[in-house]
């Protein structure tokens, strides 16, 4: 099947891959948006192999956003120090500082969020269903949609990210881990802001 020039840049922008890997995704798929599919399903799969390896090397990133009155520190982890030098990884790490600027995430994954806080969150929203007129047979999965909206606001892993709101932060961690072939970690973050 052929294909132009245009469609494997546009392929590359949108899903963060090599230009041998999207050109194989075009032949394989025929058009972008599956394609596009295609690159994130085998970038889920590389970076699943990858999860359990160590990421000791990394980098510590800084962002001050330009009115001064927002910082971020960020621990970003990978597996040699000589990946930790590309500019790739660099970007991401810019990147995802950028995101907790802006989104303020209070937790990195689902995992770090304490059982306790879920479980008042859960009642506080089957509370606001029952105050609502819902019925008692529904009200648990209203609470489960809640908390799922829950972690996507406060989980940064969760979040959509700030330039392509169709993708969510972990995806932009796992394009990066297909691309450089290394296990990626947020390791810890911090968000300062002199509230007015």
């Amino acid at each position: 099947m052929s294909f132009d020039a245009n469609a494997v840049k546009e392929l590359r922008t949108r899903a963060g891959a090599g230009m041998m890997d999207c050109k194989n995704a075009l032949a394989e798929c025929g058009d972008v948006e599956r394609a596009v599919d295609y690159l994130r399903e085998k970038g889920l799969a590389k970076a699943a192999k990858k999860a359990g390896r160590s990421a000791a090397q990394g980098l510590v990133f800084s962002y001050i956003h330009t009115n001064g009155k927002i910082g971020v520190l960020l621990e970003l982890n990978c597996e040699t120090d000589f990946v930790a030098k590309t500019d790739e990884f660099q970007h991401l790490g810019h990147e995802i500082c950028m995101q907790i600027a802006a989104a303020n995430p209070q937790y990195i994954t689902v995992e770090e969020v304490p059982v306790d806080d879920i479980e008042r969150e859960r009642e506080i929203y089957r509370r606001q269903a029952l105050e609502e007129g819902k019925p008692d047979n529904i009200l648990d999965k209203i609470a489960d949609g809640k908390i799922t909206a829950f972690y996507q606001d406060n989980c940064l892993l969760e979040q959509n990210y700030i330039r392509d709101p169709k993708v969510k932060i972990k995806d932009l961690v796992i394009a990066e881990i297909a691309k450089l072939g290394e296990n990626i970690i947020v390791r810890r973050m911090a968000r300062f802001a002199i509230e007015a």
